[in-house]
């Protein structure tokens, strides 16, 4: 039986979730947007119970979630709906990393093309940012910072905290795709100097098609979003449409089931890769990245090729090569070529990425598989 080690790309659903999911769809399918019977009602409450949920994992009021689709619409939120605001203001600059997901660097690029300046940061080989070329960048009119918190290629996590302590004398908007670690490895997003939040129920156990915009208030004051389309006054007027009761429901159930079990589950995925690690160091693996996350490991082994290593593992393990998002792209990883890293490192490169639902790793396998490659 393959082992499923593409955690980064999409999580099964935990098996309550989709319990309630499933009840919500056949049963209590009811509009949340219907307010003369009990089904609209139930399915309100639904809502609003999730909203809570997904809030408490950051420590925000339930007032200052959204729901999306996923991460992807909710950093198109963020960064879009700023335009305005930012032409008002006449604030253009903003400031982001090489190494975004593309659901960052389109939208910002699209900005780019109406006017606004972009700050790239360079990351350099360990994939992290440099925080003195942050503080150099930070200008008077910069209207946003957006810098991801764990990289869905290498896992690469970048330090917020000290981003926060930058960020404490300037009036920019701090936006974090944390869909990679979002009820996962949140400690670092419960900072209140965090404005926006995006997050996706399925990289944490809940069905795909649902995500969140956390958007924090300043004092009293409810971040300036304009709505990027519109139909609808639902979600403040800023996501119109029908909410989708049962994946909410179920994205909420997710995240209150990851605020109980997130550091077991931590610990579970740390050993998992510690000792993943200490049987691929015979093959002069070289680490893609530093101070990764516990559920993610990118290596290379050289002179081996990962399209090749991908063929070979199957039937052993599933894994990828790069983000799910461009794996019908034959280009190399942006992500990797923003690191530096040469063409042999970056064609050889493995991303093997799990959760607490994997038990353990077929080690004998893999290794045996990949010894093979290398002869």
């Amino acid at each position: 039986m393959t082992v499923y080690l593409d955690a980064n790309a999409t999580t099964p659903a935990l098996k309550p979730v989709a319990d309630l999911v499933y009840k919500l769809m056949t049963e209590e399918f009811g509009n949340a947007g219907s307010r003369t019977h009990e089904f609209g009602v139930k399915a309100k409450q639904a809502t609003e119970k999730a909203r809570a949920q997904i809030a408490a994992v950051v420590e925000a009021d339930k007032t200052e979630v959204i729901f999306t689709s996923g991460a992807t619409e909710s950093n198109n939120i963020a960064i879009l709906g700023l335009e305005q605001f930012g032409l008002k203001e006449n604030r253009k600059h903003i400031i982001t990393t090489k190494i975004e997901h593309k659901a960052v660097l389109e939208p910002v690029a699209h900005l780019e093309e109406k006017g606004f300046d972009v700050t790239y940061l360079e990351v350099g080989e360990s994939g992290l940012i440099d925080i003195e070329e942050f503080k150099a960048a930070l200008r008077s009119d910069t209207l946003l910072v957006s810098i991801m918190h764990v990289n869905n290629e290498t896992g690469c996590m970048q330090p917020l905290q000290e981003i926060c302590e930058v960020l404490n004398g300037s009036d920019a908007y701090f936006h974090v795709d944390a869909a990679q670690s979002f009820a996962k490895l949140t400690e670092d997003l419960v900072s209140s100097r965090i404005d926006f939040i995006s997050a996706s129920g399925h990289k944490v156990y809940a069905p795909k098609g649902v995500g969140a915009l956390i958007m924090r208030k300043r004092g009293f004051i409810r971040p300036p979003l304009t709505p990027i389309f519109f139909g609808g006054g639902q979600e403040k007027g800023l996501r119109p449409g029908t909410l989708a009761v049962p994946l909410i429901a179920g994205f909420g159930l997710a995240c209150e089931i990851a605020l109980k079990e997130h550091l077991t589950w931590q610990k579970h995925a740390q050993k998992l890769k510690t000792n993943l690690i200490e049987q691929l160091t015979p093959l002069d693996i070289v680490l893609n990245g530093e101070n990764s996350s516990p559920f993610v490991l990118n290596f290379t082994i050289p002179s081996v090729n990962s399209e090749a290593a991908m063929v070979r593992l199957k039937g052993v393990v599933a894994v990828s090569n790069g983000s799910a998002c461009t794996s019908n792209s034959y280009k190399p990883s942006h992500v990797l070529s923003a690191m530096g890293l040469d063409e042999d490192r970056i064609n050889g490169a493995i991303r093997m990425s799990w959760s607490h639902m994997t038990e353990e790793l077929p080690l004998e396998q893999l290794i045996s598989t990949l010894t093979q490659l290398k002869l």
